[in-house]
């Protein structure tokens, strides 16, 4: 069975539509109108083997703030949608991933309860015009959405490029190993029966 799915979300302030395969290959459409943020759902795809296409626009001219956080509602509900019952997945998942001299500790649990912890200090420095913090709205609009509990911890760095890029690749990583279908598993892997 292919774990696919598509979620589509249009407001007065955004219009995005998020398609995922999690037992893809890797391959990408990307396109939201911000360069880098792009190129990180770029790596997410790559580094996690997801096939992924997206289309989002936004009030950019505002902020990126609107069409970031939207795109991590849009992202939770895909991943969500196309997990369906959850039947037979590993559930945890982790990851410690390098960029040069920044390193990333990702763990998540598809529990079906959303959670938040982001521990990354980007010294106020942007990257180009983005705010690397806006990221944080993003994983907490995807956990919010998607039911999940998410630790991202940046242990040091010094480029907030190369720190989200770690954080990216090995939070793809960690949704790649949590979401692995183990066929030792039967039904769900919790002694309550769900998830």
């Amino acid at each position: 069975m292919k774990r696919t799915a598509m979620v589509e979300r249009k407001t007065m302030e955004t219009d995005i539509s998020v398609e995922i395969g999690l037992d893809g290959e890797g391959r990408s459409d990307i396109s939201t109108t911000i360069p880098f943020f792009d190129h990180m759902l770029t790596l997410f795809a790559k580094h996690g083997l997801f096939d992924v296409t997206v289309r989002g626009q936004g009030d950019t001219d505002v902020d990126y703030h609107h069409l970031v956080e939207d795109m991590g509602i849009c992202f939770g509900e895909v991943i969500k949608k196309a997990l369906a019952g959850k039947d037979g997945i590993a559930r945890y998942g982790s990851a410690i991933v390098p960029m040069d001299e920044s390193l990333c500790l990702v763990s998540m649990d598809l529990s079906g309860r959303s959670y938040l912890v982001f521990n990354a200090d980007f010294d106020k420095r942007t990257i180009k015009d983005f705010d690397p913090f806006l990221f944080e709205e993003f994983f907490k609009a995807l956990c919010d959405h998607g039911g999940i509990t998410l630790h991202i911890n940046v242990m040091y760095g010094k480029n907030p490029h190369h720190m989200i890029e770690a954080v990216f690749k090995a939070f793809a990583k960690s949704l790649r190993r949590a979401s692995a279908v183990d066929d030792r598993i039967s039904g769900v892997m919790s002694t309550k029966g769900t998830l």
